[in-house]
C-alpha cells in the first residue's frame, strides 16, 4: 500500500489490518535504518586514532561528546519505535494514550511513534511549559 492509498481509504478503515501492516513496515523500515546508523556512530566513537597534542585531544573529545549526543537521541527514538511497534501488537496504535481518540493517518505519517492526538500533544506541551516557567 502506498501513502497516498492509505490517505484515500474511508475513515471506517481507520487502523484495519492492511493500514496496521503499512505502519509496521514503516516503523520496521525505520528501525532498521536507525539501527545502522547507531551501529556506525559506535564503532566510529570506538575506532580512531589518539591524538598527540592538546589541541586534537580537546577537538576530539568535543567531537565525542557530539556524538554521544546524536547516540543518545538517536537510542531515544529508537525506544519510540519499539514502544510504538508494541502498541501495534496490542492493538493500542494509531489511539490517543490520554483520550482514545484516533491520532489520525496525517499524523502517524509525519511522526509514526506518537501516541498523543494534536490535542492531547498540544496540552501536554503547555502543561511542560508551565513547569519549567515554574
Amino acid at each position: 500500500m502506498t501513502e497516498q492509498e492509505l490517505l484515500a481509504q474511508p475513515g471506517e478503515a481507520y487502523m484495519s489490518e492492511a493500514q496496521q501492516g503499512y505502519f509496521r513496515n514503516l516503523l520496521l523500515n525505520q528501525r532498521g535504518e536507525l539501527q545502522v546508523r547507531i551501529d556506525e556512530q559506535f564503532h566510529a566513537l570506538q575506532d580512531g586514532e589518539r591524538p598527540s597534542d592538546d589541541a586534537d585531544i580537546a577537538s576530539r573529545e568535543e567531537a565525542r561528546q557530539w556524538q554521544l549526543r546524536v547516540l543518545e537521541r538517536e537510542k531515544k527514538l529508537l525506544d519510540k519505535i519499539d514502544q510504538a511497534l508494541a502498541r501495534l501488537v496490542r492493538g493500542d496504535y494509531g489511539w490517543c494514550a490520554e483520550t482514545g481518540e484516533p491520532i489520525g493517518l496525517r499524523r502517524l505519517l509525519l511522526r509514526p511513534t506518537a501516541s498523543l492526538c494534536i490535542e492531547a500533544k498540544e496540552r501536554q506541551e503547555r502543561r511542560e511549559l508551565h513547569v519549567r516557567e515554574a
